[in-house]
């Protein structure tokens, strides 16, 4: 069960996308699992062949329990694997306070009227005596999963999901959903607060040539295509932390460990409440177009809930803007183990003084909370000022 957040001790296995048998490769989806922040796509990072499954879907386990193994290519399966234990070994940090217990996966209960067995049971996988025992119990077979050879839906599966609770109303789930993604939260923010010595630094940014530059470029390009100014901010704050390289790191067991990749988290509201801030990978290499293209499908999975593992867990910074809602300066809060956290108010008017004239500028709030276990002032400081150097030359963004 991988740790998709800092705030996350435990995970509820919702599916597994592949069998007993199959050969997958790195990068393939082969699970999804519910946080309480969001769920999400689970990566497998080898290639090799699925040997066994450890947790079964519904299942609720700590973070690092087993959940498969895998016989990875041109590598013998050790004897001891088959029988690793599925518990997750003890966490060297303090964990987080536990989320209240989340109920079991409700099975929904078919209509009294109607045909005896829906239209899709009888394109499941299930024997006569199974099919006539669940339109007895009145039970949808088509809402849980089988456990006999091939997925075939077995007696013992129907009485099992006749013995669940009732389903919870959708309003109260998404009220439970909402809460303990907020303890989540408080839980994480809590724990930076109380663990990371923040200091706190903030730039105004001329943004003219920035927003003259981007019409321009606008021009040039399809609706589909056009770039939108956070493109710019993320570009300028991945190309900065090359020149600071250590606010790119993570505290990892009591010291900084550098990351060699630029991931660049981007904080993402999502419309139930809460927030996530999943990554785009190699941020530094990727061109403003597909920097756009990227972001837009990356808070559109997010906000539907199909975000990828590595997404939740690679980011070495967190970028954070609230200037659509109208907030000119932010200072954020460090998610560990990132080290730093940049924030970014909205463009105003302002008056700024030109070679000795008073005229009036379209200006941003750039804000920086960093780790003074990892770096000071004066190293924010050069950061701060090279997002505001590579904000004057756009055309080289």
């Amino acid at each position: 069960m991988p740790q998709l957040g800092a705030d996350m001790t435990e995970g509820k296995l919702i599916d597994w996308r592949c069998k007993v048998g199959d050969r997958v490769k790195r990068g393939d989806i082969i699970a999804d699992v519910e946080t309480d922040k969001a769920d999400v796509e689970v990566e497998v990072f080898t290639t090799g062949v699925i040997e066994k499954f450890l947790v079964q879907p519904g299942e609720k386990v700590p973070v690092g329990t087993l959940l498969a193994i895998i016989q990875e290519e041109g590598k013998p399966l050790a004897p001891a694997a088959l029988a690793a234990p599925r518990v997750a070994p003890p966490r060297s940090v303090p964990a987080a306070p536990a989320a209240p217990p989340v109920p079991p996966t409700p099975v929904p209960i078919a209509p009294a009227a109607g045909p005896a067995v829906p239209g899709e049971a009888a394109r499941l996988r299930i024997s006569p005596a199974a099919r006539k025992l669940a339109a007895d119990l009145r039970v949808d077979p088509a809402t849980f999963h089988g456990t006999g050879p091939g997925g075939r839906i077995t007696l013992e599966d129907v009485q099992r999901a006749a013995q669940a609770p009732p389903a919870q109303p959708a309003s109260e789930a998404a009220a439970d959903r909402h809460q303990r993604m907020r303890q989540a939260i408080a839980a994480a923010m809590a724990r930076s607060k109380r663990e990371i010595p923040h200091y706190y630094l903030s730039t105004t940014i001329d943004m003219s040539r920035a927003q003259a530059w981007l019409t321009q470029e606008n021009l040039k390009r399809s609706v589909e295509e056009r770039l939108l100014y956070g493109v710019l901010l993320l570009k300028a704050v991945a190309l900065a932390l090359r020149e600071v390289p250590e606010l790119n790191s993570l505290w990892i067991e009591g010291k900084a460990v550098a990351s060699p990749d630029f991931h660049v988290g981007m904080a993402i509201s999502l419309r139930g409440g809460g927030l996530v801030a999943p990554a785009l990978h190699h941020t530094d290499q990727q061109t403003l177009g597909e920097l756009m293209k990227n972001l837009r499908d990356l808070i559109q999975r997010a906000r539907a809930g199909t975000l990828r593992s590595s997404e939740m867990t690679d980011p070495t910074i967190t970028v954070t803007s609230l200037g659509d809602q109208g907030v000119e300066a932010m200072f954020g809060i460090i998610y560990p183990p990132q080290v730093a956290i940049v924030g970014f108010g909205k463009i105003v008017d302002r008056p700024w003084s030109v070679d000795g004239q008073v005229v009036s500028r379209p200006v941003i709030t750039a804000t920086l909370s960093g780790d003074h276990r990892v770096t000071d002032g004066h190293r924010g400081a050069l950061f701060l000022a090279a997002v505001d150097r590579l904000l004057q030359e756009p055309e080289k963004l």
